[in-house]
């Protein structure tokens, strides 16, 4: 079978800047408090007339003209998203209708935060099965939708915005193996849960002691099975839920100086499964990652979830 890589990358966010001090005037909090507790300094929030495949068709519209393809070549088309309202048709067939994408297959993936990671690891193996020869990955949330903004422990957190990469065949490959999993007996953690008006809510210190206990390993076997140990990687992009919670992981990574970390966190907030695809894609535009370099993704979310692969940057 053929491998896959990545091949291009395109983002979207929106213009509106949610700052800590807007925040402060909002909730019982401050600029101090939450940059002490979180590392997040702005977030960006959507119209309220924005939806989550306005987002998700703008970031996937950006990638696909980066990998200078055309719309019919795209056989997969999945957008990963916990926030998206509409149930059918899918955020992914919107996307495929709005890029003029004609007959590929679309379908939504709900893994929470780890979504972008999981639907990159359906798409590979979709790749490599042959089922598709160029698909589209994204991560697309509107956050704001589901915050409650008068919960100073959560509110100060999310953001909104999609991200999104191209994946094609390709020799030799550039999506290492997918290590994924999930614990049921903490699916209480971080959750969604209610009618059509559900709200975020979260047990932050049995996610920040999960995440800083297991991901270590996660991330070494996801090397490991890349064929590489941390030392090799060119950069880490974590999902960017609470800028404490990176330098924690990293740091038991024992990481060398040059391996770049993304820390979108602090001027994104958590966008919950467009955070990977987004943090990737601007530490590309900005030079950031040498191309062809290994680069580890990484990301954790409700279930308790998890899936993590090294892969090639574009």
């Amino acid at each position: 079978m053929p491998g896959s890589r990545i091949t291009a990358l395109g983002r979207y966010q929106p213009s509106r800047v949610l700052t800590n001090d807007d925040l402060a005037g909002m909730v019982d909090t401050s600029d101090e408090w939450i940059r002490r507790r979180t590392g997040i300094a702005t977030r960006r929030i959507a119209a309220e007339t924005e939806s989550v495949a306005d987002m998700a068709a703008a970031a996937a519209a950006d990638a696909l003209a980066s990998a200078g393809l055309d719309p019919s070549d795209i056989g997969l088309v999945t957008v990963a998203t916990c926030s998206a309202v509409d149930r059918c048709p899918s955020t992914a067939a919107q996307v495929a209708g709005r890029l003029g994408i004609p007959a590929a297959v679309a379908y939504d993936l709900n893994n929470g935060c780890a979504g972008f990671c999981t639907a990159l690891a359906t798409a590979d193996h979709a790749v490599r099965a042959g089922a598709a020869r160029h698909a589209l990955v994204n991560g697309a949330e509107k956050m704001s939708d589901v915050t409650d903004w008068t919960d100073r422990s959560s509110c100060v957190l999310l953001g909104d915005g999609a991200g999104a990469a191209v994946v094609s065949a390709a020799e030799p490959e550039g999506i290492g193996p997918v290590v994924w999993g999930s614990d049921p007996t903490r699916a209480d953690a971080v959750r969604l849960l209610g009618d059509w008006h559900p709200r975020f809510a979260q047990k932050g210190q049995t996610v920040f002691r999960w995440v800083t206990a297991e991901l270590p390993a996660i991330a070494r076997e996801a090397c490991r099975r890349a064929g590489l140990t941390p030392s090799d990687l060119a950069g880490v992009v974590t999902h960017q839920a609470n800028l404490r919670i990176i330098e924690n992981v990293v740091r038991r990574l024992d990481l060398p100086d040059h391996v770049v970390v993304a820390q979108d966190v602090v001027d994104s907030g958590n966008t919950s499964a467009a955070s990977v695809p987004l943090a990737l894609a601007k530490l590309v535009e900005r030079g950031e990652l040498p191309a062809g370099g290994p680069v580890l993704l990484l990301a954790f979310g409700g279930g308790m979830s998890w899936a993590g692969q090294v892969v090639t940057c574009p």
